[in-house]
């Protein structure tokens, strides 16, 4: 059975909407598209090629995979290791109103979150990630589906946009894994989901 891996970038003020370009999300009118820009670099780069060196599907909310269609299928150089894993592992898009998807590889799903990735973990040999897509990502935290988060936070405070984790998200414990600090100031960090929280008292 496959893991849920989920890898995101944040600002500091966890804000996840349009990390990639001006245009890539202007809902609510969102105008700061593009802030990861600034902190790419060989450190984060080696990071996500490791991390897409695992994977053995994709899970894609309708956004971000209308993002990635309009883009990686035009990557055709074959030592890319992002695209080539784009472009040639399963991919798969909760959706309701995807009908044709044009990127080859693609599934729709179109049954209940839940028992549909459950079933997808299950039949998966490697990781199910889910890149982006935090609206989706939110869903699946609250159905105890994610199994570990790769959170990339840049240091960057926007004070608008849409935000990874909102009022109403189902309490989660994590377990630090792993972490480092890029060249640029990106703290790429990964945890585990570790049940509910743990409370006590200092008094």
């Amino acid at each position: 059975m496959g893991s849920l891996v989920s890898t995101l970038f944040l600002t500091l003020d966890g804000v996840y909407q349009g990390p990639g370009g001006p245009d890539e999300d202007r809902r609510d009118g969102f105008d700061q598209g593009g802030w990861s820009h600034p902190y790419a670099d060989e450190d984060s780069g080696r990071f996500l090629a490791d991390v897409f060196g695992n994977v053995g599907a994709f899970l894609l909310g309708r956004r971000t995979y209308d993002i990635f269609a309009a883009f990686w299928p035009r990557v055709t150089d074959p030592a890319d290791p992002i695209a080539g894993r784009l472009n040639g592992v399963p991919k798969y898009v909760p959706s309701a109103t995807v009908t044709d998807p044009a990127w080859a590889g693609t599934t729709v799903l179109r049954g209940d979150l839940a028992p549909e990735v459950t079933a997808l973990k299950e039949r998966t040999d490697g990781e199910v990630q889910v890149h982006g897509s935090g609206a989706l990502v939110r869903s699946l935290l609250d159905l105890g589906l994610v199994d570990t988060l790769h959170l990339l936070t840049m240091p960057v405070l926007l004070g608008a946009g849409r935000r990874l984790f909102a009022e109403g998200a189902a309490p989660t414990r994590f377990r630090h894994v792993r972490g480092q600090i890029t060249s640029t100031g990106v703290s790429i960090q990964t945890y585990a989901r570790d049940g509910r929280p743990v409370y006590g008292s200092f008094m």
